[in-house]
């Protein structure tokens, strides 16, 4: 029996509930700070229609451009595709696959927020995909 491959490029999903806040954000800095030396999902388990117009003035603020994203649904799938599954705080019933590695951020929810609340909150996670990165061995660009 051959053990499994290891990825080249580690998957990391990002999940909340409405996917319009803290999972956007903690994608878009992963994106940005880890290149295309990691694989960045991000979905939510009751999908808003948009991105929370807070959240993507605060990133706009750090010069990161969220407008064209869009909340994606939570599926089996992508789960499955990732080794790392980041939920937010959010109590979300993930499917559950032996060998991926779970962690729950508990941060502040940024909706019906304005920008000046979601600031420390888009702080807290960008600290947060630093010390990520640190753990997955990939120096932030």
């Amino acid at each position: 029996m051959s053990t499994p491959a290891v990825p080249s490029v580690p998957s990391v999903l990002f999940v909340c509930v409405h996917n319009a806040g803290r999972s956007q954000m903690a994608a878009a800095f992963l994106t940005r700070l880890g290149g295309d030396r990691v694989e960045v999902r991000s979905a939510g388990s009751a999908p808003a229609e948009a991105v929370n117009p807070a959240v993507v003035e605060a990133l706009a603020e750090v010069g990161i451009d969220i407008s064209a994203e869009t909340p994606k649904v939570l599926t089996t799938e992508a789960v499955r595709a990732s080794d790392v599954v980041i939920t937010m705080g959010c109590g979300d019933a993930c499917p559950y696959f032996p060998g991926k590695r779970y962690l729950d951020w508990k941060l502040d929810d940024p909706a019906g927020q304005g920008v000046g609340a979601v600031r420390p909150i888009r702080d807290e996670i960008e600290r947060r995909i630093r010390g990520l990165l640190a753990d997955l061995g990939i120096e932030p660009r």
